[in-house]
């Protein structure tokens, strides 16, 4: 879409059932698309082109974080995995194993040393994205935590909660941080500022919040979904 005056642009179709969630490299050259039909898919974003299909899950796919590059993806799935993919060769790198239930949601640090995955066991993992090792396990939360995103710094992790809770959490000792409560209804989603100073979270309650990080204070409240 053009947001200045709302046209519609391309439209990439291919998958068989609903999208989950899509990521676009930093030059706007690439996009991976997560679908419920368990693919991955990626498109050249000019022409409109479907690239290549990314197989290998066995259940609903319901992220996708990929490098600034474009050249590595990592998915999170239903079946209880993430796959590191490359993204030129469509083929698996390794396979993250480790949540004892679906995964809802990745973030990669912006200095693609580490992979940060949300889940339906109520936690988070922090993974080497080199080797695939298991790094920390933030626990804290009492149930599904949907949305996670990584500071520009990559100093900090910051996760949305079905509980209607935030949290920041240190990446590299894994301690929480602090707790954010605000909202009145789950959370499904959050995106944090250049200067990692503002998270922005989206809601069931049908609001989005801005939250100061640091000093855990409500900023403002955007209502007017329906």
């Amino acid at each position: 879409w053009d947001l200045e005056t709302q046209a519609e642009l391309k439209d990439f179709k291919g998958h068989s059932k609903s999208l989950n969630f899509v990521a676009v490299s930093a030059d706007w050259k690439l996009a991976v698309s997560a679908s419920e039909d368990t693919t991955l898919k990626v498109w050249d974003v000019e022409a409109g082109r479907l690239l290549r299909t990314l197989e290998g899950h066995t259940a609903d796919v319901w992220g996708v974080a990929l490098t600034a590059d474009g050249r590595v993806a990592v998915s999170a799935s239903e079946d209880k995995e993430l796959k590191v993919w490359d993204v030129e060769a469509g083929s698996v790198l390794r396979t993250l194993r480790g949540h004892t239930s679906a995964v809802y949601g990745v973030a990669l640090s912006p200095d693609n040393r580490f992979v940060v995955s949300a889940s339906d066991d109520e936690t988070l993992k922090v993974w080497d994205l080199a080797t695939g090792s298991e790094l920390q396990i933030l626990k804290g939360h009492s149930t599904t935590v949907y949305g996670v995103a990584v500071s520009a710094d990559s100093r900090f992790v910051v996760s949305a909660c079905y509980d209607a809770t935030l949290k920041v959490w240190d990446l590299e000792s894994g301690r929480e941080l602090r707790t954010l409560e605000g909202h009145s209804d789950a959370l499904n989603a959050v995106s944090v500022s250049e200067d990692g100073k503002l998270g922005v979270f989206a809601s069931d309650d049908k609001t989005l919040k801005v939250w100061d990080l640091q000093s855990a204070r409500e900023v403002r409240t955007l209502a007017g979904h329906a």
